[in-house]
């Protein structure tokens, strides 16, 4: 076990989940961004993330990933040893090809095999020796998700992996984290914007709200349709735990 002194713990001996107790972050000595968060997510448990701007859901995924240390702040994170990232930018190295973007730093003996292995799961065999700019955004999305998981990470951290990429692909994409989540079965902590696209992948989704959690709720339908009234029912509380009915209603008064 190694702890550093923002409270961040990697154990690798214990089962992969996340647990968040107590953590502030602050970028100016006004306030925080982060104000005594607790969080706990099982493993294999997909949960997202969602809220207004400024709430604090990219600190925390940052913070998880052990990637703020230009933040102040502190309490206690435990995480799994293996830990991937991706972002809603893919950040293929464009002087790279594709698989070598996927193994890049990957030192095992079979890196390479595994890494077509990891392309061929993402829709992508074939395409190993391509360049970066060959492909379209889905495709360099899939490229980004097949170097996450070719770590077979513990846990799975995703940016608005999607927000950049039309709506006919998002829904492609979803189907296929679902699938490699179902795979894998890693904890993913998805940070979105979209409504629809939590209650379609997670379950669990929870809202932050001046850097604390206020809404935790569990996914369960049978369909995750938006043909399910229950999809509808849900969509239309997390919206109104967002404050987008009085949004609406201060626009239309």
């Amino acid at each position: 076990m190694a702890t550093d002194d923002r409270g961040l713990i990697r154990n690798t001996a214990d089962a992969p989940a996340v647990r968040v107790r107590n953590l502030h972050r602050s970028f100016s000595e006004n306030g925080g961004v982060l104000d005594g968060l607790d969080l706990d997510i099982a493993p294999g448990e997909f949960v997202a993330l969602i809220g207004r701007s400024g709430t604090g859901k990219s600190t925390l995924l940052r913070a998880l990933a052990g990637l703020d240390r230009d933040v102040a702040g502190y309490g206690q994170i435990r995480v799994p040893d293996a830990v991937s990232v991706v972002f809603q930018d893919s950040r293929l190295l464009p002087w790279k090809r594709v698989l070598d973007n996927v193994v890049f730093g990957l030192r095992a003996g079979d890196a390479a095999e595994r890494g077509g292995q990891a392309l061929a799961e993402v829709g992508l065999a074939g395409r190993e020796r391509a360049w970066p700019d060959e492909l379209s955004g889905g495709e360099q999305q899939r490229a980004s998700l097949a170097r996450s998981l070719v770590r077979e990470p513990a846990l799975l951290l995703a940016d608005e992996p999607f927000g950049a990429l039309d709506a006919l692909t998002r829904i492609r994409m979803h189907a296929l984290l679902r699938k490699l989540c179902e795979v894998h079965r890693p904890s993913v902590l998805l940070v979105t914007h979209d409504v629809d696209e939590a209650i379609v992948l997670a379950d669990r989704v929870i809202l932050l709200d001046a850097g604390v959690v206020r809404t935790d709720v569990r996914v369960e339908l049978p369909h995750r349709s938006q043909a399910d009234p229950g999809f509808a029912e849900l969509r239309a509380f997390l919206l109104d735990q967002l404050g987008v009915n009085d949004l609406t209603a201060e626009v239309t008064a």
